[in-house]
């Protein structure tokens, strides 16, 4: 294979982690998804729930909870009985024995569902040699547990499919890259996804994974990737769907009527849901403006701040179904299924997303739909107390809490930030400057930060004080297929 292939993919080292201990205990409170199960029955039941939140580092859950409970409030996520740290890895693709400091979603997620380090870019394989890794839901599936994914993103999106798929380029995502069309213009060089098409002996696109799985449910995003037609078919990668079983729903009303006894395909957006905040008339982190004085002598001269500004209700969002009410729907599928259990995956994809762009409301919105999720997830555990939720993130994103003007401004010096801010009224009726410095292009980049990892009681005794991200697979592997 050309060595261009693996220009912008990522890669991994083979190792393979383990981890823990063993305890059981149970975990918190609120209302539970109904289940048809008996107490008997679900006592028997072993189930992991690994909750996601894209890009959420402690910058962005600090902003969150400034803005949603006040400095000395707390999330739910602050109750929860332990707190580790997961060190994110990353190597080289070319040299996977080389480590690389800043991870993408696409490898920190391959991580955390395979327990193998690998490059920026791949989705269940590893770097270098393209192999296809072994995921926690694909194992769990084959010793007879149920699996779902549920996310805010396109379910093709790179954290999701990095769970449920296996392609060296986390954009193959149609058939429209794996089998590419000369009338279309594309952002990367194809020749990254034609190696996964079926015609090459791969398993094709991410979306036509999808539709040929076996996974009991997937709810988010991504149709419009599933409207093209499917290699080696006449038929549409959402037909190929149906044809293998899928209940296909593509409204929040349809979440209330689910068929327990078929397989579940959720999209209820284009591409990735809409976010539940904004920014003020839509307002992102702009940039400071230094007087004329101040741009040629840094000793003298003024600048002028963002005007602050509240965050509102984004007007898109309309009847998007909440990741709370998806994470509810399944539940309550995956509790109906006749299995050992089931591995969930719930991320909140546009922490990140937003992050990208520098709308500070759209993160804290998004990571208030995980805190809603968290307490759905916590509720079912209480009526099946074998259940592991695991809280954590992929990786850092841009995003600080810098002073609202700076503390040189007292020595009568206009320092400033050289990124964009966002200065954003909270309910203690004070500023909180948020501010992005990545770089000075379109879209902000991700960090190289550890990342926390929460847990239920369940994880007392089983989650260490500091883990890597691989480490997370083994210690969710250890909770469901342990003799």
């Amino acid at each position: 294979m050309p060595s261009f292939r693996y220009l912008t993919t990522t890669g991994m080292t083979t190792l393979a982690l383990a981890v823990s201990l063993i305890m059981p205990v149970h975990s918190e409170t609120v209302e539970a998804p109904e289940t048809p199960h008996t107490a008997s029955e679900t006592q028997e039941k072993r189930n992991v729930i690994l909750i996601i939140g894209d890009g959420m580092d402690d910058q962005q859950i600090t902003m969150a909870r400034n803005y949603l409970k006040g400095a000395t409030g707390n999330l739910l996520l602050d109750d929860l009985p332990l707190r580790s740290t997961s060190q994110v890895l990353t190597v080289d693709n070319d040299a996977p024995d080389t480590a690389v400091y800043v991870a993408d979603s696409a490898n920190s997620a391959t991580s955390m569902a395979t327990g193998m380090i690998t490059s920026r870019g791949r989705i269940g394989t590893s770097a270098g040699d393209d192999r296809d890794l072994t995921t926690i839901a694909e194992l769990a599936k084959a010793a007879g547990y149920s699996t779902g994914i549920v996310t805010t993103s396109s379910v093709t999106d790179a954290t999701p499919s990095s769970f449920i798929a296996h392609v060296a380029f986390r954009m193959c995502e149609s058939p429209l890259q794996t089998v590419p069309r000369e009338e279309e213009t594309y952002r990367f060089d194809t020749r990254l996804c034609t190696v996964d098409s079926l015609a090459k002996g791969g398993q094709g696109s991410i979306a036509q994974q999808i539709a040929g799985g076996n996974h009991d449910i997937i709810l988010g995003g991504g149709l419009a990737h599933f409207v093209y037609q499917a290699e080696n078919s006449e038929d549409s990668v959402l037909q190929l769907a149906q044809s293998s079983g899928y209940q296909v729903v593509q409204n929040s009303g349809d979440l209330a009527s689910l068929d327990p006894q078929r397989k579940v395909l959720g999209l209820f957006a284009d591409k990735n849901l809409p976010v539940r905040l904004q920014g003020e008339n839509g307002r992102q982190a702009e940039k400071p403006e230094p007087s004329l004085l101040r741009k040629i002598d840094w000793r003298v001269g003024s600048v002028e701040l963002p005007a602050p500004m509240n965050c509102e209700a984004n007007p898109a969002y309309g009847d998007t179904p909440s990741l709370q009410a998806m994470t509810e729907s399944a539940l309550e599928h995956l509790a109906a299924q006749d299995s050992k259990g089931f591995f969930l995956m719930i991320e909140s994809a546009s922490i990140d997303k937003q992050s990208h762009y520098r709308n500070p409301c759209g993160s804290i919105g998004e990571l208030e739909q995980l805190n809603e999720s968290l307490a759905t997830a916590l509720a079912f555990a209480e009526k099946q107390p074998n259940t592991l939720i695991l809280v954590t993130a992929d990786h850092g994103q841009a995003a600080q809490i810098i002073p609202d003007g700076s503390m040189f401004s007292d020595y009568g010096l206009a320092v400033y930030t050289p990124g964009h801010v966002a200065r954003i009224r909270t309910l203690e009726n004070q500023i909180m400057s948020v501010n992005y410095a990545t770089n000075d292009f379109m879209i902000e980049e991700h960090t190289g930060t550890s990342v926390p990892l929460f847990s239920n009681r369940e994880g007392i005794g089983r989650v260490p004080a500091k883990v890597t991200q691989p480490e997370i697979f083994t210690i969710m592997k250890d909770y469901l297929l342990a003799d």
